[in-house]
Parts: structure tokens; sequence; C-alpha cells
């Protein structure tokens, strides 16, 4: 184990242990220095960085004997690079002194709002990423500068109470078996979906009707599949996710199966990012039928995954704190920018309640925060945690909505909020 001579600690801590922030937010905490003996150095400075990243490669044939060779594909998105110096750094090559003992500096950053594009919800994927984060380092004369990193989670808040999240999401496919002898009749599925947005930790009320006229007995099931694309050099690489999957009952032969609100539970993933160039997270429900002996009949039901909990009954934005303040700054923005934003959904205000939802640590789990600008002098000169898990929101004790049959009671029995707890939950993988 490689001592670390003077220094005993060299971190950044973050106010409130806060992991989570939204566009617009301040990124506060403090650099903690611990030393044992006095220490020369030119400066300590804070960045604050945000990048989105892809990269991946494909085997390329020569058609010669040569035989192939790789291509690499890489596009980056810079949204912010911001600094201050904690400590030093007045004077040109000044040599300033950190005395023996414990040393707190503070930092405070202004997260974007993002009046173009805005910046995009933390994601950690396959080919690419869109990560936040902070790293303090150490300039010292005549050796390696000594670094920590700390990442942070940003949610673009996406509010599935809006109206066009509310609408359910419909869709039929038809078809016939043609056998050698005999055609049969037709297979059909018809789905729908409860609505068009969801939030992780909620349900998916999937109601449908399978009709079964052909020879053979067909097996229903739906699964929630994430698609990732990355896009570099005017290509696309995309990779497909399967999550929950549900399997119904089989439909016989000349018979119709129904599905009356049957759950599909959607786990800690990243909400759809729509608002980056060079990745998408987009989201869809598969429903099929499973024909022995044929294709397998299937419809895609595309749903967005939000970051705003369902809430039952109505929801008054204007008189919630946090919209009253995005709007200001909203407003106020206008007097600068020329062009207004094609993409609002940065304004959409958090949840309305003003406790904060519960996060959960992404069901992708953590990476490592090793980067190449970290390679240049071995493990000894990088401090603190280098791996990070992105936190996403999460609803507890979801309550779906009432099936078709008994929703023809009285609907005041239904005016119910989802329960939400209200602190930092890290889910244990």
């Amino acid at each position: 184990m490689h001592k670390m001579g003077k220094l005993k600690c060299f971190e950044i801590v973050l106010s409130d242990n806060k992991t989570v922030f939204h566009p617009g937010g301040k990124i506060m905490g403090k650099v903690i220095v611990e030393l044992k003996g006095d220490m020369k150095m030119r400066s300590l400075r804070i960045f604050m960085r945000g990048v989105a990243k892809v990269h991946w490669t494909e085997s390329r044939s020569t058609g010669s004997r040569l035989g192939s060779y790789t291509e690499h594909y890489n596009a980056e998105v810079e949204y912010f690079f911001k600094r201050q110096v904690l400590f030093g750094g007045e004077v040109s090559e000044g040599r300033d002194t950190l005395t023996e003992g414990r040393h707190e500096f503070n930092f405070q950053f202004d997260l974007p709002l993002g009046y173009d594009q805005g910046i995009a919800t933390s994601f950690e994927g396959k080919h690419g990423s869109i990560r936040y984060w902070l790293k303090a380092e150490m300039d010292k004369p005549w050796s390696f500068n000594t670094k920590t990193k700390k990442a942070f989670t940003v949610i673009s808040p996406i509010d599935i109470n809006r109206p066009e999240y509310q609408v359910c999401v419909e869709s039929s496919v038809e078809k016939t078996l043609c056998c050698w002898l005999f055609t049969s009749g037709p297979i059909s599925i018809t789905a729908r979906t409860d609505r068009k947005g969801y939030c992780p930790g909620e349900s998916i009320a999937i109601s449908a009707e399978f009709d079964n006229l052909s020879k053979r007995t067909v097996i229903p099931y739906a699964a929630l599949y994430q698609t990732q694309s990355f896009l570099a050099s005017g290509k696309a690489r995309v990779r497909k996710t399967k999550f929950t999957v549900l399997t119904g009952l089989p439909v016989g032969p000349g018979t119709r199966g129904n599905w009356d609100s049957q759950l599909l539970k959607i786990p800690p993933v990243s909400p759809s990012i729509v608002n980056c160039c060079v990745m998408k997270v987009d989201y869809f429900v598969k429903v099929a039928l499973h024909i022995p002996g044929a294709y397998n009949l299937t419809i895609h039901l595309p749903i967005i995954i939000g970051t705003v909990p369902y809430r039952r009954g109505p929801v008054n934005y204007m008189n919630s704190h946090y919209y009253r303040e995005t709007q200001a700054q909203y407003m106020s923005s206008f007097l600068t920018v020329p062009n207004p934003p094609p993409y609002r959904e940065s304004i959409t205000p958090p949840p309305p309640f003003e406790d904060p939802p519960t996060y959960v640590e992404s069901v992708g789990g953590a990476v490592s925060l090793w980067d190449d600008d970290d390679d240049d002098n071995g493990p000894e000169s990088n401090m603190g945690d280098l791996t990070y898990t992105p936190m996403y929101t999460y609803v507890y004790n979801y309550r779906p909505p009432p099936r078709y049959s008994d929703g023809e009671q009285d609907d005041t029995n239904h005016i119910v909020f989802s329960h939400i707890d209200f602190y930092q939950n890290h889910a244990t993988s």
C-alpha cells in the first residue's frame, strides 16, 4: 500500500450529502485537506465538468489478405467546465504553504439551466455516458499533482403529470397463419397502457385483447424494453435491454384472452433522454403472442420514463415555490437570449410537494470514474472514491389505477396520492 506521505485526507464533501441535482441548481460543499506536517503548493483548485461522450469500435475487412482493421467512433459534448482557486495561485509560480492540520475550503458552483438543448440527465450506458463530476487538484512543485474526484447525478425534469403524458398509448396488429393445406382464421392483439408517462417504481397497467381464431394455442406476454442509441460520425449504435417480463395464460384455438390492467413494474432505470445530441434513451412496452411454429406477433407501445411521480387529484403548478422560481429565471433569460428554447422540458418544475422524492441507485450499478487524465501518474496521486452510481427517482408503495371493472364507483374514492418516502434511499444491490 502506497503511503500518501504528509497528506492524510483529501476529499470533496457535498453539503447535506446531497447527490442529486436539477439544472439551475447550486452545488455546494467543501474540500477537506488533512496534513501531517506543512506542505508547499502552487495552488489548490476545484473544477466542475459535465460531458456527454460516446465511443465504440467496429471491425472492417480490408478485402485483402491483410485481414481486418478496427474503426473507432467517437463523439463528445462538453456541457460546462468551471473552475475555482481555493488556495494559493495568486502569484505565478507562487509557493504557498498549507500548514499542518485539518483545512476546509468551501466552494459553490451553479449548474446551467440550459436554454438551448439543456443539460441532459446523468446516464451510464454501454457505449457512452452523460457524466457530471467535481475534481479538486493540488498543484505541488517538483511533484505529481494530487487529485480527488466526486461524481454527482443531474436529473433533467420530466413531469409525467403533464397532459401529454397522461394519454394512453394504444395499438393493434393482426396476422393470418398460412399452412400448406388450409388457412386458419386470424390472430390479433389490441393493447394499451393506462398512460404514456411513468416514473421508476410505478407500474404500467396493460389492458389487452388477444383473439385467436387459429388452430394453435398461443401464449401472451409483455416486457419493458430500453433502447440506448449512440451517435457519432453520422452512424448510430443501438443497444436494447429487456427489463420486466409478464407472461399471461395461454389462449386456446378459437378463443379470446383478455388482460384487464396487468401490472408491469418499472425498476430504477434512467429517465428517457431526449435532449442530448450524442445519445438517446427510449422505452417501449412490447406486447406479444408466442405462436408455436410461427413468428411471434408483436406490437410496441412507446412510453416515457419521467422524474416527477404521478399524483392523483388536481395539481396546481402555479403555486409551487420551485415553479415560480424557475419561471422568474426563465423569463429574465429572455432579456439576454434572442431565441426561445426549442426544448422546454428543463423548465418543468420538480414536484410541487416541498420535499424531495426518493432516489435509488440505478439498476445498472456502479461505474469507474478513472479517466484518461488520471492515467499519467498512477493511483497514488488519485485520492477519493473513484466509483459512482447514478441515482434516479423511485416511487415506493405505488397505488396502481383501479381496474376498469371497479372504476364505475364514485371517483372520490380514488383520489389518493401515491406515497413517496422523503429520504435518500440507497438501494442495496
